[in-house]
C-alpha cells in the first residue's frame, strides 16, 4: 500500500472510531430520567441540592429538582397539594401533628433518614446543673416541636410531666418543677437570636447550624437516639395517594447511600444520625 492509501485509511478508520464513540456516548446520554420535585428547609434544602448533582441519583434513573421552602407547615400543604412530590425536612412527630391538624389531604411516610438531636443552649452557664431557680427557658412554639422540647427538658431532670405525655402536649402537662423555670414559647425559627436575652433556648439542629452552632459540642444537654426519642427521626413524606409510589421510594435508598452518608457526615460535622428503622418501628 503506497503512502496515500495508508493515510486514506487511517483517516477511515479514525471516523468510524468517531461516530462508535459519539453513539456511545448518545446512548448513554439518552437514558430516561423520572423528574421528582423535593421541597427542604435549610440543610435539607442543602442536602438534596447535593443529592441532585450525584452519579447515584442518575444511576437510579432520578431527576431531582430541588424546591427551597422556608416554613414547614407551607411546605406539608404544598406536598399535599401535589406542587411537592416529596418534602424532606420533618420529624414523625410534626408529622402526625399536621395529619391530626389539617383537615385537608394527609400526608404518608416514605421511610426513615436521621435524628437530628435537638439541644439545651445557654450563653450564660456551661451546664444543665449551673440553671438557676427561676430560669427563663426558651421552647418552639410549634405545638409538635414544643411537646419534643419538653421532653427533653424532662430528661435533663428540669421538669416532670404528667403520665402519658405524648406529642401533644402542652407545658400545662407540667407536673412538677422544683427551680421554678419559667417556660417562654418563641419562633423556632429565630430561637437562636434569643441566647444573649434568656437563660437557656432549646435550638432544633437545623435552626442551630444555621446559627453555626453544633449541636455535639456547644449544647449543654442534647437528645440521644434510642426509643424515647423514635417519634423524633426525621422522614422522607408525600401524600398518601403515593404512598406506595416505586420512584418516590427510590429516594429513601439514594438518602441512605454509602457515598452520600459520608458527604452528609462531613458537612454537618455528625450532628445528622442516620436512622436505617423501617416504618413498622415509628407506628408502634
Amino acid at each position: 500500500m503506497n503512502k496515500l492509501g495508508k493515510i486514506i485509511s487511517l483517516a477511515a478508520l479514525a471516523a468510524i472510531t468517531t461516530i462508535g464513540l459519539a453513539a456511545c456516548g448518545n446512548k448513554a446520554s439518552s437514558q430516561k430520567l423520572t423528574t421528582v420535585t423535593i421541597g427542604g428547609i435549610g440543610s435539607d434544602y442543602e442536602t438534596w441540592k447535593h443529592i441532585a448533582t450525584t452519579p447515584q441519583a442518575k444511576k437510579l434513573g432520578l431527576k431531582l429538582n430541588v424546591k427551597e421552602i422556608s416554613v414547614g407547615k407551607q411546605l406539608n400543604d404544598e406536598t399535599a397539594n401535589g406542587d411537592v412530590d416529596v418534602n424532606a425536612f420533618q420529624s414523625y412527630a410534626y408529622f402526625l401533628a399536621y395529619n391530626k391538624e389539617t383537615s385537608g389531604k394527609k400526608l404518608a411516610a416514605l421511610g426513615t433518614t436521621y435524628l437530628e438531636p435537638v439541644g439545651i443552649y445557654s450563653d450564660k452557664y456551661k451546664s444543665i446543673k449551673k440553671l438557676p431557680k427561676g430560669a427563663t427557658i426558651g421552647i418552639s412554639s410549634n405545638p409538635a416541636n414544643g411537646a419534643r422540647e419538653l421532653l427533653l427538658l424532662q430528661s435533663a431532670g428540669l421538669i416532670k410531666l404528667k403520665k402519658g405525655f405524648d406529642t401533644f402536649g402542652t407545658s400545662r402537662d407540667i407536673v412538677s418543677n422544683p427551680k421554678n423555670i419559667k417556660i417562654q414559647e418563641l419562633n423556632e425559627d429565630s430561637a437562636a437570636r434569643y441566647l444573649k436575652d434568656l437563660d437557656a433556648v432549646l435550638i432544633s439542629n437545623t435552626i442551630a447550624l444555621e446559627a453555626k452552632l453544633n449541636v455535639l459540642k456547644d449544647s449543654i444537654y442534647h437528645e440521644k437516639a434510642d426509643d424515647s426519642t423514635k417519634d423524633n427521626i426525621n422522614i422522607l413524606a408525600t401524600t398518601s395517594k403515593q404512598k406506595n409510589n416505586k420512584t418516590y421510594k427510590k429516594l429513601v435508598k439514594l438518602y441512605h447511600n454509602k457515598a452520600i452518608q459520608k458527604w452528609i457526615k462531613n458537612k454537618y460535622a455528625g450532628t445528622k444520625v442516620e436512622v436505617t428503622k423501617p416504618l413498622s418501628y415509628l407506628e408502634k
